[in-house]
């Protein structure tokens, strides 16, 4: 009897069919099919925090794995601060993806539309990444656009929510970073040290939040609930002696 001697030029291709065929699996299990591009390729990727009012990604905790989404993901603003796994879909183009390769990007920015069949016109789902985080999933050439298979996942942060102080006199606006578990705020609450009852704000646009209230020279806390339903207290994470401008940590954190 002849042995059976198999090359390992066929080995290889059996693990590249086996890898496609994950890929696709995945696209059906939980996966949901989109397209990214890339932006800022002449800008510091930390600047690229856009519609949602982050200053700068790296002070907000985010890094460099940034997008912008669609209009059908940004919610009018909600969706700042959630994060998505995105894996390139090798099986749809194997020319432009690496194979089984993901990142993981906190979403910074809006996508807008052009209202001319553009990737960003609903009800297109689409992700224009930063430069780091795109050539983490696709290869560097003239393609630019590539498909995609993503899923919500849960924020993984360092250190506690961030709260930066925004605005002037009564009017308070603080820019909320670093948020853990769904990272999406649907709520907050905030409460001086003299004034007793839960005040609530409201979304001014993507990640600030705004309060008519005259707290100056008070301590603050902060309630807030995730679009997952998670709610937190934060108390007294700001001192009496806070300014416009200033950023204070807390040590709690959504998981």
């Amino acid at each position: 009897m002849v042995p059976l001697v198999i090359s390992s030029s066929f080995l290889w291709y059996l693990c590249f069919v086996l890898s496609a065929v994950r890929v696709h699996v995945q696209a059906n299990n939980g996966w949901l099919n989109a397209h990214a591009t890339f932006y800022g390729a002449n800008q510091n990727p930390t600047s690229l925090g856009g519609a949602c009012g982050y200053d700068d990604t790296f002070h907000a905790g985010f890094g460099v794995n940034t997008a912008a989404v669609s209009t059908m993901l940004f919610r009018d603003g909600e969706v700042c601060g959630a994060c998505y796994q995105v894996m390139c879909d090798y099986r749809a183009d194997p020319k432009w993806c690496l194979i089984s390769r993901s990142v993981t990007v906190t979403a910074t920015n809006f996508c807008p539309p052009n209202n001319h069949g553009g990737w960003c016109d609903p009800p297109h789902h689409h992700f224009d990444m930063s430069m780091p985080a795109f050539f983490g999933i696709a290869r560097q050439g003239n393609e630019g656009i590539v498909p995609v298979l993503y899923r919500r996942v849960a924020c993984k942060r360092r250190g506690g929510v961030r709260f930066t102080l925004k605005g002037q006199s009564s009017f308070n606006m603080v820019m909320i970073s670093n948020v853990g578990g769904s990272g999406d705020v649907k709520a907050v609450w905030i409460r001086g040290s003299r004034s007793g009852a839960w005040l609530p704000m409201h979304r001014n646009w993507g990640a600030n939040w705004q309060s008519s209230a005259d707290l100056r020279n008070q301590r603050l806390s902060f309630k807030m609930t995730l679009v997952d339903g998670k709610t937190l207290v934060f108390l007294n994470v700001v001192p009496s002696t806070w300014r416009f401008g200033q950023t204070f940590s807390s040590r709690s954190q959504f998981f």
